[in-house]
């Protein structure tokens, strides 16, 4: 199946998980699409939103679109911003935390992972 479309087309989802605050994403390509290995979420944090400090065991594949903040994994907090890429290895500890002017990223998961 063919999917073309711009990003604002697909609903933004707030995401309501425990220990997430101010975050809304955006399943872009996902299995619904027939992709069969990988879903492309593109993830918008208000100033000071972040995601939950968590572990999981599938990778991300993250690519700062816009806006700054901080990664804090496994423990230590690591500025980003706006054009870095990061990799997290499947059971690392992480979470985003965007700055005061917000921030949007894209991520990559294998299909199936919420």
């Amino acid at each position: 199946m063919f999917k073309h479309v711009h990003y604002t087309e697909v609903p933004a989802e707030v995401v309501v998980v425990e220990g997430a605050d101010k975050v809304t994403v955006r399943w872009v390509i996902s299995e619904a699409d027939g992709a069969p290995n990988f879903a492309m979420r593109i993830f918008d944090f208000e100033a000071a939103g972040h995601s939950p400090y968590h572990a999981h065991e599938w990778e991300h594949e993250t690519f700062i679109l816009e806006g700054d903040g901080y990664l804090t994994v496994e423990g230590e907090k690591r500025p980003f911003k706006s054009g870095d890429v990061i990799f997290l290895p499947g059971g690392t500890t992480h979470n985003f935390t965007a700055g005061e002017n917000g921030m949007r990223m894209m991520c990559l998961v294998p299909v199936g992972c919420k």
